[in-house]
C-alpha cells in the first residue's frame, strides 16, 4: 500500500456539516449585504507582498512573521493574502473604481493565510466574510457598516443577547501620533510586566501591543492612556456623530479605550463583536474600522474607506455555543428509496428522480444498492423532507408511497401525479421551483 498524506499542519477540510454551513454563511453575507447595496468581489488568493507590507504594515506580526511568502519564477515577491482588504483597495485602484468621487461597495468571501500556531477557532487557513465601503468619508458610512455587522450574525442565528459590541476612535494622523508617543512611554514604564513582544512595539509599533493575546499583557493595558479624550475637533465631531446614528438605530455599544486594531491601515472609528461563550478569552468573532489612508499607502489618490472581516470558524464555535443549529450536510426535498428487488425498480426510482429535478425539486435516490434501513438515514442525513418509497408493490400500480419525515404520515401518489402532490402538500416548494428544465 503507497503512501497516505494528510493536509498540511493548520489547514483543514471542510466535509458534511461544516461545508455546508459555510455555504449557509454566504448566503446569508450575499442576502444581508444586497439590502444594503453590496457588490460581490473576487481577489487573487496571491498578491504582490508589497501589497501586504505597505497596506498592512512592516513591523506587524501579519507581515513579520505570519505571511506564507515566495519567489515567483521571476524573482519577484508573493505572498497568499493573510487579509482581503489591502486585496480590495488594490483591486479598486487598478479598476479606477473611486476615481473622479466615485464610490464602491464591495463584499467577498474566501481563504486566507497565516503561519501562526493552530488553535480552536484559529487555522492557518482561515475563512473570512467580508465587506468594504469605498469613498466615503461621512460618519453615517461607518453606522452603516457597523450596522450591516449586526445585522449580518443575527440573521446567521445568533442571539443578539449573546452578542456585544465595543466601539473606539483611534483618531487620525492629528491626533493618533502624540497618543502614540504616549503609548511607548507607557510601554517603557511597565517593561517588567509586558511580554517580550509588547516591550519590542515600543520602539517599532506601541498601538499594536493593545492587541497583545496575553492576559497578563491585556490586563496592563486597562491602565494605559486612552486617546478618547485627545482626540482633534474633526475626529471627536467624526465620532460622536457616528455613537449618535447606532443610537438612534437602537443598537447598544461599550464604549472601549482600548479597542485597537492590530493593523497599520485603521484610523478613527473602529470596532469589534465578541460572544461570552465558546471561544474563551479570545471571543472576537468579526470586526473592521476605518482606514482613509490606504489607498495612498497602495500608490492611489486619497480616498477614504471603512470595512470589516467575520471570522468563519469562530463565528460556528459560537453558533454552536448558543444552541444554534448548524445546517445538515444536504439539502433534498425529496429521497427516492427503493424497496425491492424488482426488474426495472432501480431504473424506474432514477427516472422519477430525473422528473422531480426536472420540476424545479431536489432529490436524491440510492446509488450504492442500500438496505431500505440504510435508504432512511441517508434521507436524514440529506434533510429530505420526503421519502418516496418504490418497492414491486408500488411499480406494479405505478406510483409511490410518500412519507412525511415530519408528520410520518403516509400516502400512495401515482407517479404521474407526484409532482402536482408535493406541491400541494408544501406549497413553498411551489415558489422554489421557479425554473423548471423541462
Amino acid at each position: 500500500m503507497g503512501q497516505t498524506f494528510t493536509a498540511p499542519k493548520g489547514m483543514i477540510d471542510l466535509l458534511g456539516s461544516g461545508a455546508a454551513a459555510w455555504e449557509r454563511a454566504q448566503t446569508v453575507a450575499r442576502e444581508v449585504f444586497a439590502r444594503y447595496g453590496y457588490a460581490p468581489i473576487y481577489t487573487p488568493l496571491v498578491e504582490y507582498t508589497e501589497v501586504f507590507a505597505r497596506g498592512i504594515g512592516e513591523a506587524t506580526d501579519v507581515v513579520g512573521k505570519e505571511m506564507y511568502s515566495f519567489e515567483d519564477r521571476g524573482g519577484r515577491g508573493l505572498s497568499l493574502r493573510p487579509e482581503n482588504t489591502a486585496g480590495v483597495v488594490r483591486a479598486a485602484i487598478d479598476a479606477h473604481l473611486t476615481d473622479n468621487g466615485g464610490g464602491a461597495k464591495l463584499y467577498y468571501a474566501g481563504p486566507m493565510f497565516r503561519y501562526e500556531r493552530p488553535q480552536k477557532g484559529r487555522q492557518r487557513q482561515f475563512y473570512q466574510i467580508g465587506a468594504e465601503a469605498l469613498g466615503f468619508a461621512a460618519p453615517m458610512a461607518d453606522a452603516e457598516m457597523i450596522l450591516m455587522l449586526w445585522d449580518f450574525f443575527c440573521t446567521l442565528g445568533l442571539p443578539a443577547e449573546r452578542m456585544r459590541l465595543l466601539l473606539n476612535s483611534m483618531g487620525d494622523g492629528d491626533c493618533r501620533p502624540a497618543w502614540r508617543d504616549e503609548v511607548a512611554a507607557f510601554i517603557r514604564n511597565h517593561a517588567h510586566e509586558l511580554c517580550e513582544d509588547c516591550v519590542r512595539r515600543a520602539d517599532t509599533n506601541p498601538l499594536r501591543a493593545f492587541d497583545c493575546k496575553n492576559e497578563s499583557c491585556r490586563a496592563v493595558f486597562e491602565g494605559a492612556p486612552p486617546l478618547t479624550g485627545a482626540l482633534c475637533d474633526d475626529c471627536a465631531r467624526h465620532f460622536a456623530q457616528v455613537r449618535a446614528l447606532l443610537d438612534a438605530a437602537g443598537l447598544d455599544y461599550v464604549l472601549d479605550p482600548t479597542l485597537v486594531r492590530g493593523l497599520d491601515y485603521y484610523t478613527r472609528t473602529v470596532f469589534e463583536i465578541q460572544v461570552d461563550d465558546g471561544l474563551g478569552s479570545q471571543n472576537a468573532i468579526g470586526g473592521g474600522g476605518r482606514y482613509d489612508g490606504l489607498f495612498e499607502q497602495l500608490g492611489g489618490r486619497p480616498t477614504p474607506g471603512i470595512g470589516f472581516a467575520i471570522g468563519f470558524e469562530r463565528s460556528l464555535l459560537a453558533m454552536e455555543a448558543a444552541g444554534v443549529d448548524a445546517p445538515g450536510e444536504g439539502t433534498a426535498t425529496v429521497y427516492v428509496a427503493v424497496a425491492g428487488t424488482g426488474a426495472g425498480l432501480r431504473e424506474a426510482a432514477f427516472a422519477l428522480v430525473t422528473r422531480l429535478r426536472a420540476a424545479g425539486i431536489a432529490a436524491v435516490t440510492d446509488l450504492t444498492n442500500r438496505s431500505l434501513k440504510a435508504q432512511f438515514k441517508q434521507a436524514d442525513r440529506a434533510g429530505a423532507r420526503f421519502v418516496a418509497v418504490m418497492g414491486d408493490d408500488e411499480q406494479a400500480r405505478g406510483g409511490v408511497t410518500l412519507r412525511n419525515m415530519d408528520s410520518k404520515r403516509e400516502e400512495f401518489v401515482l407517479a404521474d401525479d407526484i409532482v402536482s402532490a408535493l406541491f400541494a402538500l408544501s406549497p413553498d416548494l411551489s415558489a422554489q421551483a421557479k425554473n423548471p428544465t423541462r
